[in-house]
């Protein structure tokens, strides 16, 4: 069945979702086409990445693509709107989230150095700290980030408002309140789009916020994406393409009729 009509937020995960870099092109057109009859059509579309705005912004520039996003949910929590020719802040929701990490992270300081003196000590990958989050790390494998990561979320269910933030080899800790799928909620108040019209994509563990009836009725995870990803989809009513990457997406879509 067609839902397209009453479609009107579009969310997007940006790499293994819309974006393969191995890709050519990195984005299908036809997708690009699509996404931008849907915004003709007056339609938002939100790119909900993990990715700061440098690093997506190059990426996109490099991808040569001939759509815009509306907005950018940015490192799974900072909302930007496009205006003209750039993005500005959506505020006062950036300004809490700075707040609010800045308090957990500060009332935690001396725990966090503790934990990551102790992972450092037995792990052989790489720990630092950035503007986003004090406790980051890089791993050599899947399986050496499986046991960083259980270690981490052992270490936040002490702490009940902290989360570990995974996408492949990569985490970081942030703060429970703020996610791709709550920034995709916030951002849908002030629209003033429910739910169910909103549609969200995704492949991968950070994107599993966002996956649900909460946030969005309409899931769409393309053939990549992670066991756990698919079946958290499928569990909420969500569909699973036959398509890798921006194929699948693609296939969500036209199933949708957006």
């Amino acid at each position: 069945m067609s839902h397209g009509a009453t479609l009107r937020l579009l969310s997007t995960d940006f790499d293994g979702t819309i974006h393969d870099d191995f890709g050519d092109p990195k984005i299908p057109y036809a997708l690009q086409e699509r996404i931008a009859a849907f915004q003709a059509r007056g339609g938002r579309w939100v790119i909900n990445t993990g990715r700061d705005m440098a690093s997506l912004m190059e990426t996109l520039g490099r991808a040569r693509v001939s759509v815009q996003p509306d907005y950018l949910i940015l490192v799974e929590r900072e909302i930007h709107e496009r205006k003209h020719d750039r993005f500005v802040p959506v505020e006062p929701w950036n300004s809490r989230s700075t707040e609010d990490h800045t308090r957990l992270f500060g009332s935690l300081a001396k725990e966090l150095e503790r934990q990551i003196q102790s992972l450092s000590a037995r792990h052989e990958a790489t720990f630092y700290s950035d503007p986003f989050s004090p406790l980051c790390a890089i791993a050599r494998s899947n399986l050496q980030m499986d046991e960083i990561h259980a270690e981490l979320d052992t270490f936040c269910e002490r702490h009940p408002d902290l989360v570990a933030v995974r996408n492949d080899i990569y985490v970081r800790l942030s703060h429970r309140g703020y996610s791709k799928g709550t920034a995709l909620s916030e951002l849908g108040r002030i629209l003033g789009i429910g739910p169910e019209a909103r549609v969200a994509a995704g492949d991968h563990l950070n994107d599993l916020p966002m996956l649900r009836r909460e946030h969005a009725h309409h899931l769409i995870s393309p053939s990549n994406a992670l066991a756990a990803v698919q079946m958290q989809v499928i569990a909420e009513g969500g569909w699973i393409a036959s398509k890798t990457a921006g194929h699948g997406t693609l296939e969500g879509l036209v199933r949708l009729g957006l």
